[in-house]
């Protein structure tokens, strides 16, 4: 892996769980769109979403592994199935990149071990990395680098940094912010990446984010030493305090209207001309806006 690789603009792929739910996969439990690894038969769905990804542009795709964390399958009584998911995860990457017949890397996405967009890891954090480790070590033979997807505090990303150290494998960091620049934790972002600067990741992305959140970073990008991206997400509401691995059948995150292709590449457009060269979207984010950042 060429360690300078995200200094040159570099595009990312989209919401691989969203649409995977959008193309017709039924989701099982908290599992989402990681149901599409337990059954074959929606197995060249993820195929194909990678696919489409890649035409329309990525030079990088994720594991359909955000859902397969280990903490989801023993909530939904599948863990005996937890090796097997996350292996098809990057057998089924690969096989899209070899299919493309193009130089693509993949990213193995490690999401977070206890709640998506909580900075409370729970009491044992020796379980938490242990947790990192196993998923990552399985992910291992079929990715070119690891993907921290969705990080809510600095000492989150610490823990699955050193999970993963064994593994002797490049990362890219996905933070994900709220409100005033901060992360779910309360720490500033720029401070944080600050301190990621440190740990030698190939980049750090903001992960999942609204637009409004990302466009008062646009500023204090120059003040990022290390490659800088964003995956935004087209989501109307994240409700502060909503548990979405809970699936609370009453919480509807909904889907933006007004986040067109046409207004994705006017927004992306905007911060690479800022200084962010690792570009892509997150949930809702479909191949048709991806396809838009070729123009960049």
């Amino acid at each position: 892996m060429d360690k300078n690789f995200f200094n040159t603009t570099r595009i990312l792929d989209g919401g691989m769980g969203q649409e995977l739910l959008n193309r017709g996969v039924k989701p099982e439990g908290t599992l989402w769109g990681a149901t599409a690894l337990l059954h074959k038969k929606y197995h060249k769905i993820i195929v194909d979403t990678h696919l489409d990804f890649i035409k329309a542009g990525a030079e990088v795709i994720v594991t359909n592994s955000f859902g397969s964390r280990k903490r989801r399958m023993i909530e939904n009584g599948v863990l005996s199935k937890f090796k097997s998911a996350n292996k098809t995860a990057g057998i089924l990457a690969k096989r899209a990149v070899q299919e493309s017949k193009k130089k693509i890397l993949i990213a193995g996405s490690l999401p977070p071990q206890h709640f998506t967009y909580f900075s409370d890891m729970g009491t044992d954090l020796n379980v938490i990395k242990e947790y990192f480790y196993e998923q990552a070590k399985i992910l291992n033979p079929y990715v070119d680098f690891f993907y921290l997807d969705v990080m809510s505090s600095f000492k989150e990303c610490e823990i699955a940094i050193k999970a993963i150290a064994p593994l002797k494998k490049d990362f890219l960091v996905g933070i994900h912010i709220r409100e005033g620049e901060k992360l779910p934790s309360g720490e500033d972002f720029v401070s944080v990446v600050k301190k990621l600067s440190k740990l030698n990741p190939l980049g750090v992305v903001v992960a999942c984010v609204s637009v409004e959140h990302l466009e008062p970073l646009i500023k204090k990008i120059l003040k990022i030493k290390i490659p800088f991206g964003f995956k935004i997400n087209a989501f109307q509401h994240i409700p502060a305090g909503w548990k979405p691995d809970s699936n609370n059948p009453n919480v509807k995150l909904g889907k933006r209207k007004d986040l067109t292709p046409a207004t994705f590449y006017s927004i992306s457009k905007k911060i690479h001309k800022a200084g962010a060269t690792i570009l892509g979207g997150c949930c809702e984010i479909t191949p048709k806006h991806i396809a838009r950042l070729k123009k960049i």
